[in-house]
């Protein structure tokens, strides 16, 4: 039994049992691939795949038993090889941020400057998605702080820290009848047709809860997930834009105006998330510093380091 033949059986899932597939991710050939199953079923002395002439149909129940403790042997010897990383490159590297557009966007660049500042031989790199997609991201190793208002908080293999809360606002076109009816209830504006972000991000829960509470339907005409796509709707007067109140910054060249919400609906917090347990590089602790001077850099560490319903810390060296 070796490595290759474990990361075979991993890629293999992964891959829905496509072998050419698996052979491209791990860059060799389809024979090979074909040749490491046979070698490791003969030496287990059972079959790992349910097959259909050459084809693979999915796994057997001592395969999904292999797979479970692959991935495993696999996670364990990637730490080892990035043990020694973690403590001889405390000053350059790459910082991985999964984080929504709007936090992207409007909250975001006031830190990284003064982070570039701090450490200018790190690397950035910001990747966006949804909160469901930042919080697997974090806990498949594939960034290292994820910044969200909503996922990262409730999943107990992440450690998540307040960064700072807010409200929503509307947006309508100049001259819209809103702007004289102060201040707005839920009621009339359900009247309207809304334009907001899509179910599951930037508070979006916030906004189906207040209307239905107040049992209201809102017609909201059209989701998106990107501040910028919705304002861009408003502006074409398709409707009334509910956004955060961070990404609601006009000049005076705007034909748009913001209209006052946080009456309406529950305000929000944006969180900073970590994979919990995992020990990092001292500038992504930093970095969490910077976004909140108020969090000191032992409780981040003594929370993070902590395993869920654990006081001691344990320390993961997956990075």
């Amino acid at each position: 039994m070796n490595f290759q033949q474990l990361k075979i059986i991993k890629e293999a899932a992964r891959c829905e049992f496509n072998l050419t597939e698996v052979a491209n991710a791990l860059f060799t050939s389809q024979s090979g691939v074909s040749r490491h199953i046979r070698d490791l079923e003969d030496e287990l002395g059972v079959e790992i795949f349910i097959r259909r002439g050459k084809r693979l149909l999915g796994m057997t129940e001592p395969g999904k038993a292999l797979l479970t403790i692959a991935e495993r042997i696999l996670d364990e010897a990637g730490k080892v090889r990035r043990l020694a990383d973690v403590f001889t490159n405390e000053s350059s590297g790459v910082l991985t941020i999964a984080t929504t557009h709007t936090q992207a966007r409007y909250s975001l660049p006031k830190v990284i400057k003064a982070f570039r500042a701090l450490y200018p031989h790190v690397r950035l790199e910001l990747n966006q998605g949804s909160p469901q997609e930042i919080a697997s991201m974090l806990v498949a190793g594939e960034a290292d702080i994820g910044i969200a208002s909503e996922q990262v908080v409730n999943n107990p293999a992440l450690a998540a820290f307040p960064w700072f809360s807010w409200h929503h606002a509307l947006l309508v076109p100049k001259g819209h009848e809103l702007i004289q009816q102060q201040p707005l209830t839920l009621a009339t504006l359900s009247r309207y047709p809304l334009i907001t972000y899509r179910q599951g991000i930037t508070g979006r829960s916030r906004v189906d809860r207040a209307f239905h509470a107040a049992s209201l339907k809102p017609d909201i005409v059209l989701s998106a997930q990107d501040s910028d796509v919705v304002k861009t709707y408003v502006e074409l007067g398709l409707g009334v834009g509910i956004l955060a109140d961070q990404a609601c910054q006009l000049d005076e060249h705007s034909d748009l105006v913001r209209l006052e919400a946080r009456h309406l609906f529950e305000s929000n917090t944006v969180w900073l998330g970590l994979k919990r347990g995992q020990l990092q590089r001292n500038y992504v602790w930093q970095f969490l510093e910077l976004c909140n001077a108020n969090l000191s850099l032992e409780e981040i560490k003594r929370q993070a380091l902590a395993l869920s319903n654990e006081e001691e810390p344990a320390i993961d060296f997956q990075i």
